[in-house]
């Protein structure tokens, strides 16, 4: 006999409480097991491809991680030493853009910057809040990466742990399916393989969007001989998973930058808003339709909200695991809304039930 509903809610409202406070509570701890687990996550479809070829899971695991070790290295060597440059670059020169854009300003609109407005009082600091706040916070950064245990984390730990995880994914799997509740299997089944339809198209298709528009992005611009040109592209690349807002940040600051660097070479101007056009028109038509899909059933206000929310609670992991917590929220909310369309708080008592409109009034 199935437990009662308020019982059956009691322990699953029990078991999301510890999971949250665990959440709270490890913090950091948890962080390379979390990423080690998305890796193996997103890496499992290509193991199983691996598998259908030929190849065992051990294998088709070692291939992988020695193909992402090489490209890791690669990475290391050539981008990163460059991107970090760049934005220590772009932060250093944040005064001198700003005074560039007072200046212009001050050309076009002298009413408008006028001395002691508030206009000009902003100009003048924003570039100085920019040089320090970014400063240090590219100082922290580098100065926690240099740390002996967060090198040991993400060069060690998070290698092995996506290994072996994406190496017993298949068996994990089936463990905790065989765990499951009998009476309610089927129904949690269902629920976990929608939660994973939305992950696989969020998470592996926009990440897949966010990487080739990121390489486009940033080698477009380099070649086009925008300054900072890399690390724009990679900004608007990683902005890309929020709908609109990475083409709207990365367009803006790279026009602004050509603005001033290409002023008066108006072809330069264009072309650079020919790289985002063209981008937004690829991305659009071919990359999201292919890559993403139109069911994925994440709103971009509920993602940010998501982000935001976790982000403030739980800290950088909270960010993590917002966006798998937010499509698996998604996907319980619109079960408990078909099933409160089916029941009789939705419809009445003495609603016909194969109506599926609820009656007519």
């Amino acid at each position: 006999m199935a437990l009662p509903v308020r019982e059956q809610m009691k322990y699953w409202g029990i078991a999301a409480a510890v999971l949250l406070l665990l959440l709270w509570w490890l913090g950091n701890v948890i962080l390379p097991f979390l990423l080690g687990g998305g890796i193996a996550y997103m890496l499992d479809p290509l193991a199983d491809r691996l598998e259908r070829l030929g190849l065992g899971r051990a294998a088709a695991t070692t291939v992988i991680t020695v193909v992402a070790l090489l490209l890791f290295v690669v990475l290391a060597l050539l981008v990163i030493p460059t991107l970090v440059s760049q934005a220590a670059g772009l932060i250093e020169s944040a005064p001198k853009i700003a005074a560039n854009l007072q200046r212009f300003l001050t050309e076009r609109f002298p009413d408008l910057v006028e001395e002691g407005s508030t206009v000009r009082r902003s100009l003048a600091g924003i570039g100085e809040t920019i040089q320090s706040k970014g400063g240090e916070l590219l100082n922290t950064v580098l100065a926690s990466v240099s740390g002996l245990v967060n090198i040991v984390v993400l060069f060690v730990i998070v290698p092995v742990v996506a290994f072996y995880l994406l190496l017993d994914w298949d068996n994990m799997v089936a463990k905790v399916d065989a765990l499951l509740p009998r009476d309610h299997a089927p129904t949690i089944r269902r629920l976990a393989s929608e939660i994973d339809d939305t992950l696989a198209a969020f998470v592996r298709g926009q990440g897949t969007v966010c990487l080739i528009l990121g390489v486009y992005y940033a080698g477009a611009l380099m070649l086009a001989g925008l300054q900072f040109g890399l690390v724009v592209g990679a900004i608007a690349g990683f902005l890309t998973f929020i709908p609109y807002v990475g083409a709207l940040v990365g367009g803006g600051l790279a026009i602004g930058l050509a603005l001033f660097q290409f002023w008066g070479d108006w072809w330069w101007i264009l072309l650079v808003w020919a790289i985002f056009q063209s981008g937004q028109f690829i991305e659009g038509n071919i990359l999201t339709p292919k890559l993403v899909g139109d069911s994925v059933g994440l709103h971009p206000v509920w993602l940010l909200f998501a982000l935001s929310a976790f982000g403030t609670v739980f800290g950088f992991v909270g960010l993590l695991v917002a966006v798998p917590l937010a499509a698996a929220l998604g996907v319980i909310v619109r079960y408990g809304l078909q099933q409160y369309r089916h029941s009789t708080l939705y419809r009445g008592a003495t609603e016909d039930p194969d109506d599926p409109d609820g009656g007519t009034i």
